[in-house]
């Protein structure tokens, strides 16, 4: 489905895991004019992680968006935005391989993606999850891709669905990610940062020296803003 012709669209997209991995979803969201939801969607992944949940939602929002106009995109994850925004250009040079040589997490996803960027004006704009008087844009797409991943069924407005449900009625599974917002990237890290007593390498493959604030990854340690990115 393709979006009426606008000068600009603004949309949110976010995905979902319950368990990470477990039963998945993705949904994407676009405003009206006034910033009201006006047009979304919402599908499931069956068993996945969050993070191909939260690139699969980017990959359906930028296939359903006319490629002409300009393009802002609101989004809770930092994994996904970070792997099309900083970390994509080195993974191109390096053939799909990380700076350790290492093939790139969810390479199809990420290549499709690049392939629907290219040529087009798109503004990534970072917003917190889970906050109260946040995002209403992010907040829909959140609980879309929660309902999807629990029900594992496709809803949107072209199919008529009544809008997302709180995420208090979408399981208590919901729960420990309303706590802490940036496990929904990776899942299983700590939140603490330390600085670092020797130089090291993190898992988006570049360096970090000693005395710089790292975090724990599920990989190891590294900068804080990939302690949950799988790169």
């Amino acid at each position: 489905m393709i979006v009426p012709m606008r000068e600009r669209v603004v949309a949110a997209c976010d995905g979902a895991s319950k368990g990470n991995p477990g039963p998945a979803g993705w949904a994407w969201v676009v405003s009206d004019d006034s910033g009201t939801p006006a047009r979304w969607e919402a599908g499931p992944l069956g068993r996945a992680t969050n993070n191909v949940a939260e690139l699969t939602a980017l990959e359906r929002l930028l296939a359903a968006t006319d490629p002409g106009l300009p393009l802002e995109v609101r989004m809770d994850s930092q994994y996904a935005m970070n792997a099309v925004t900083t970390w994509l250009p080195g993974w191109k040079r390096n053939g799909w391989k990380t700076s350790a040589g290492k093939p790139v997490a969810n390479q199809d996803l990420v290549v499709r993606i690049d392939e629907l960027l290219d040529g087009r004006s798109v503004e990534f704009r970072y917003v917190a999850a889970h906050q109260v008087d946040g995002d209403a844009l992010n907040d829909f797409a959140d609980r879309a891709a929660s309902q999807a991943a629990s029900a594992q069924e496709s809803a949107g407005s072209a199919l008529g669905s009544p809008e997302p449900p709180p995420s208090s009625v979408t399981g208590a599974s919901a729960a420990p990610r309303r706590k802490a917002a940036p496990r929904k990237q990776g899942g299983g890290s700590s939140s603490r940062t330390i600085k670092a007593k020797f130089p090291g390498r993190c898992v988006c493959g570049g360096s970090y020296a000693a005395g710089e604030p790292i975090a724990k990854n599920t990989q190891g340690w590294g900068h804080p803003k990939c302690r949950t990115a799988q790169a």
